[in-house]
């Protein structure tokens, strides 16, 4: 029920508003305190009320008892003067008054309806062993008091059990005073409470109305301002400081916008370094069919040596074609990989022995270095494209007689692949764009070599798909070391 209850005030669009979350929280701690107030001046005036009663009737109470023991009335009724004292008080206070002898017989009652009987009630008999009782009855409308009536043993009178002073209680006062008059003042201050509680419900009302709306302002003004540079009316970052929980999304916003404008420029140069790079060997490939075809009886020499270029910068457009499509499949967050248990010394191995012709060309040395035996969860497919690149780039960019070392070492949790060689270096101002796309570090030198520029690229792409993290460090002159950590155990999101 409860589940069912939330649910529903999910779906309730006005209940996900804050200004009206804010509006409910004030209006209550307005109103709440109001309700508590007034139930308590009632409730404290009518306790006060009562007490007040139930006093002077006990004085009264007291001096009637008094007289009845002086005019021995127990014994005698007929007293004038004590009959209209009771009268009186009944009178005065629209109640009822009993008078119960030692023997619990009623020896006079103002409404005259039990007068002789024989009453038996608890209270007449704790007040006869001396605990008098003074009760009030809320739903009924009554006080009900009993007071002893007390004689006190004179010296005519004293005995060795019952010495001077002692006092017997010879019989018991039984009154119901009626709170008509406490109930009808408590209706009249209850309507003269409704009437100041309509008045402070309006007051509070108004009030929380204007609080909400002056508490939600800065959000509303998170909300404009956003709007705006949504609209294309500014690009500039925006500043709503009455907040920390505003300055705070609009820190947030800022860092998103100067993301999206990096990530736009550098779309921006990605297009134009795509159709750079995708027109080049189109127009090489023009440049040389169109001299072909300029020149008469051209030596079949010539015609395949120009051929053999036009294949090359066939080559090289296929390369740079495959190598976008590799990263417009990595880049799609749908990108599946086919975990398996790989060793990761056997396949350093086989991508070693696969490029070792490309290193024995430039006379680089590889050397792999293994701490252990490495079983891992990864794609073995992406995994070798990752070791392919490094360990590829590592030979281009070295110098003659260089090496390239690649360490494999592992802990309990994850295992490490360090791709070090002693070549030309990165400059310390391009460290951290070498994983942009068609980035080149030395252009010319790029080109000699045939890199397409991306593919530190794919082997970032393709490690952050294994949860794992990539490093560099380098010094110009003396070599580069590529760090990457990958978990043991792959865990899927």
């Amino acid at each position: 029920m409860a589940d069912k209850l939330k649910n529903f005030m999910k779906n309730i669009r006005i209940w996900r508003s804050l200004k009206v979350r804010l509006f409910i929280i004030i209006f209550l701690v307005g109103i709440i305190p109001v309700f508590i107030i007034r139930a308590g001046i009632l409730d404290n005036y009518e306790n006060r009320a009562v007490d007040v009663r139930r006093s002077d009737v006990q004085k009264q109470l007291k001096i009637i008892a008094n007289h009845l023991i002086t005019y021995n009335y127990l014994q005698d009724t007929s007293s004038a003067v004590i009959n209209a004292e009771l009268e009186q008080l009944s009178n005065l206070y629209n109640g009822r008054v009993l008078i119960v002898n030692g023997n619990l017989k009623v020896m006079k009652d103002t409404y005259g309806i039990i007068e002789g009987k024989t009453i038996i009630s608890e209270e007449v008999i704790k007040c006869f062993k001396g605990s008098p009782i003074a009760n009030y009855d809320k739903t009924n409308g009554f006080i009900e008091i009993t007071t002893p009536i007390i004689e006190t043993v004179s010296s005519q009178m004293a005995t060795e059990t019952m010495p001077e002073g002692t006092e017997l209680i010879r019989g018991v006062m039984l009154t119901s005073v009626s709170t008509d008059v406490i109930t009808a003042t408590m209706d009249i201050l209850s309507r003269k409470a409704l009437i100041m509680e309509i008045i402070m419900f309006a007051v509070i009302f108004i009030l929380s109305m204007g609080l909400a709306n002056f508490l939600i302002a800065p959000f509303d003004k998170v909300s404009k301002a956003i709007s705006e540079v949504k609209e294309g009316h500014t690009d500039e970052a925006i500043s709503v400081s009455d907040y920390i929980e505003t300055e705070n999304i609009v820190d947030a916003f800022n860092s998103l916008l100067k993301r999206m404008r990096v990530l736009d420029n550098s779309r921006q140069e990605f297009v134009a370094n795509v159709s750079h790079e995708l027109k080049t060997p189109i127009t090489s490939v023009k440049v040389l069919a169109d001299s072909l075809i300029a020149q008469k009886d051209v030596p079949v020499e010539l015609y395949q040596e120009f051929m053999v270029d036009i294949a090359q910068e066939i080559e090289r457009e296929d390369k740079i074609i495959n190598d976008l499509l590799a990263l417009v499949k990595m880049d799609k967050a749908a990108t599946s990989l086919n975990i398996t248990a790989v060793d990761m010394n056997q396949l350093a191995e086989i991508i070693l022995k696969r490029l070792r012709p490309i290193a024995r060309k430039s006379n680089v040395e590889l050397l792999l270095v293994s701490t252990r035996e490495i079983v891992a969860e990864v794609d073995e497919v992406k995994m070798s494209l990752i070791l392919s690149n490094l360990i590829e780039n590592a030979i281009k960019y070295n110098t003659e007689q260089g090496k390239v070392t690649v360490t494999l070492d592992a802990d309990h949790q994850y295992f490490t692949i360090e791709v070090a060689d002693t070549g030309i270096g990165i400059p310390e101002d391009s460290l951290a764009r070498i994983y942009e796309r068609f980035y080149r570090v030395d252009k010319s030198h790029s080109r000699e070599i045939g890199g397409t520029g991306l593919g530190l690229a794919i082997t970032k792409n393709a490690v952050q798909l294994h949860k794992g993290t990539i490093k560099v460090e380098s010094t110009v002159g003396e070599g580069t070391t590529f760090l990457v950590k990958f978990p043991l155990t792959y865990i899927a999101s």
